[in-house]
């Protein structure tokens, strides 16, 4: 099977999944900066779980050109990857409107840990199916960022009972950590196809 209808259909979701958080913002009463007060912690909520769905974006198409031929396996791995990434609209609205209140942020962490063990689980699946010299498996190396990724979830899940600041510091901080691209799949394309 080839790959084009597995990466519209991943690019269609993670597109309505960002507009569906616009459409979610309410826009303030008022015309005063004070107006703009009560709807901030959702904007920032919206500002946050705006970039993780572009990273993910990012690294999925990434990963995504490195696969040659698509199988089951690697359609239903995208699916719950995908189904976790539905929930962040959920939990970032929750999160914004509860003004980071302790359990919606701890929920927030959830997913994104959940979201993360997706992703690993279908760069597993995609190794696996292309095996252990595949392009991907040569590029994700030991993949540290992949690894400490889910004990900062876990620790900001914690840190939301005692103080969601912290939680929300350690969710910013993993953003930051991959925000800037991983180059190891272009350099390695690169490589393997010089134009």
């Amino acid at each position: 099977m080839g790959k084009g209808r597995f990466e519209a259909f991943s690019d269609g979701v993670i597109a309505i999944l960002i507009t569906i958080m616009v459409l979610e913002m309410h826009v303030p009463t008022g015309e005063t900066l004070a107006a703009l007060a009560p709807v901030l912690p959702v904007f920032l909520s919206y500002v946050l779980s705006f970039v993780y769905l572009g990273i993910y974006w990012n690294n999925h198409h990434h990963m995504l050109h490195t696969v040659r031929r698509v199988n089951g396996a690697m359609l239903w791995a995208n699916l719950h990857l995908l189904f976790w990434l539905s929930l962040i609209p959920f939990t970032t609205g929750w999160m914004g409107e509860s003004h980071w209140a302790s359990l919606p942020t701890a929920a927030y962490g959830i997913v994104l840990l959940m979201a993360a063990l997706a992703y690993y689980l279908l760069q597993q699946t995609i190794i696996a199916a292309q095996g252990p010299e595949s392009l991907l498996a040569r590029a994700v190396g030991g993949d540290w960022k992949g690894k400490a990724s889910p004990l900062f979830y876990v620790a900001a899940i914690l840190a939301a009972f005692w103080s969601p600041r912290v939680s929300q510091g350690l969710y910013v901080a993993v953003a930051l950590l991959w925000l800037v691209p991983d180059r190891r799949i272009e350099r390695l394309i690169g490589a393997a196809n010089p134009d």
